[in-house]
């Protein structure tokens, strides 16, 4: 992401290349966006900025501006992949630029012409000893913003977006001293890479220049803002104002940067070997997550002196105790949490064992009574049927004495028209088929029953024989 020395970059052939001169045609591409977002429109600008007469060109942190002969101005801000192309010279950072060749023109870049990703396209035609130019702002991921100001030319700095904004550490020199420093870190309680992070707190810092600048000062950027020593806070300001000052000064020339800084070095992450993350002096460089950013750290120098983000007693710079000591807090925690379920089981099981005392053995006597009366009710139907027969029956018996076959032919449909009665009332219904086998005993304890009674028929029959005989 293009930071305060990258936007000091673009300011410098802004200058070399447009200021002075009069933009003969403006091409904006249709992007609600890049414009939208921030109340503009590509036929605005468009319209605007074509026949406008660039006088200046300046910058603001990660903002930059190009002031007209006329309101309004255009204020841009590159977000993560934005940047400005020229066609007679290499404009991008880290790389070395086309330089002159033996006839004193510029060399064009090897890639086509126009760009991709264009949001708009600038034109000015020769002036002098200035050749014709086209400029192109690019931005491929669309996080960038362009958006036209209306007020005067001196007071662009005092209108949204730049006044939210904070002091820019090398345009604002007076401003930024070691007490406004000093200031701002005691008035908050975040890390304090988050906090040189926060545009609205100090403008242009990005995530590399807040790397070097804690290590250039030797802190731990986890550290919480609030804590460090009038002599932290000194170390800091200057790493700040050092850093800052080199990287505009030299337009991001990372080939002008020491070879001691940490930038020239932070960009192996994860590689081995020849290629592994060290400095020159051998000391390892590691990665950390600080506010949502990696942050690289050099742990043998950027210690913890106080309470720091993501603490958990201490670490030794480079955020590994921190997360042992995340891991071991938990491994406490579990134990902890075991331990209580172990005397909380116990209570638990007593606790169930006695509600069981006191509801499953009432439930137990109930359902054995249950089944008991069952027991007692299923033959019921069937002594009952016994008793009524077994008074019938006698008599029957009797009367058969008497009448035996007749009677006998009768008391068996008696018998049967008493069981469809039984039947006809509901008792089939009430009966289900375990009761099956029981009808079939019934009718054989009946037919015992009925040969029980002929063989008293014959009986009474040989008995009545033998007393007619003996009155004869």
């Amino acid at each position: 992401m293009p930071e305060i020395g990258e936007v000091a970059r673009i300011v410098h052939y802004i200058r070399k290349h447009l200021v002075g001169r009069t933009i003969k045609t403006c091409e904006a591409f249709t992007d609600d966006i890049v414009y939208g977002k921030v109340g503009c429109s590509s036929s605005a600008f468009q319209s605007h900025v074509a026949g406008r007469k660039v006088i200046a060109a300046d910058r603001q942190g990660k903002y930059f501006y190009m002031l007209f002969d006329k309101v309004p101005h255009a204020v841009m801000h590159f977000g993560m992949t934005g940047w400005m192309k020229f066609d007679v010279e290499d404009s991008a950072y880290y790389k070395k630029a086309v330089v002159p060749d033996d006839g004193g023109a510029k060399e064009k870049k090897e890639e086509d012409w126009p760009p991709k990703y264009m949001k708009f396209l600038l034109k000015c035609e020769a002036d002098g000893e200035r050749e014709a130019v086209e400029a192109a702002f690019v931005d491929p991921r669309r996080l960038a913003r362009i958006r036209l100001v209306d007020c005067e030319a001196d007071e662009i700095r005092n209108h949204s977006p730049l006044k939210e904004n904070g002091p820019d550490p090398v345009r604002d020199k007076e401003v930024v001293t070691v007490e406004w420093l000093s200031q701002l870190l005691k008035r908050k309680k975040v890390p304090v890479k988050a906090l040189l992070l926060d545009q609205a707190n100090i403008s242009g810092v990005g995530n590399w220049v807040a790397d070097e600048i804690m290590y250039q000062a030797r802190l731990h950027p986890e550290q919480y803002s609030y804590t460090f020593s009038d002599e932290q806070i000194e170390s800091l300001h200057k790493a700040l104002m050092d850093v800052c000052t080199l990287a505009v000064e030299t337009n991001a020339d990372s080939s002008q940067f020491p070879e001691t800084w940490l930038m020239k070095h932070r960009w192996n992450k994860g590689k081995k070997g020849a290629e592994a993350n060290v400095l020159p002096n051998g000391e390892k460089i590691v990665h950390v997550t600080v506010g949502g950013r990696t942050s690289a750290i050099v742990p043998s120098v950027q210690k913890k002196t106080a309470a720091a983000a993501g603490d958990a007693g201490g670490d030794d710079g480079d955020g590994k105790q921190a997360k042992k000591g995340k891991r071991k807090a938990k491994v406490v925690e579990k134990e902890e949490d075991d331990e209580e379920e172990e005397v909380e089981k116990p209570t638990i099981r007593r606790q169930r064992a006695a509600k069981k005392a006191k509801v499953e053995p009432e439930s137990s006597e109930e359902d054995e009574e249950d089944e008991e009366d069952e027991e007692v009710k299923k033959p019921a139907p069937r002594q009952a049927k016994g008793a009524k027969k077994a008074k019938v029956e006698p008599e029957s018996s009797e009367e058969e004495v008497t009448v035996p076959t007749k009677k006998s032919s009768r008391s068996r449909k008696s018998t049967d028209v008493k069981a469809e009665d039984v039947q006809a009332d509901g008792g089939a219904e009430d009966q289900d088929e375990a009761e099956k086998p029981a009808k079939t005993a019934k009718g054989k304890k009946a037919e015992a029953k009925k040969a029980a009674s002929k063989k008293a028929e014959a009986t009474v029959a040989t008995s009545s024989r033998k007393s007619a005989r003996s009155k004869t």
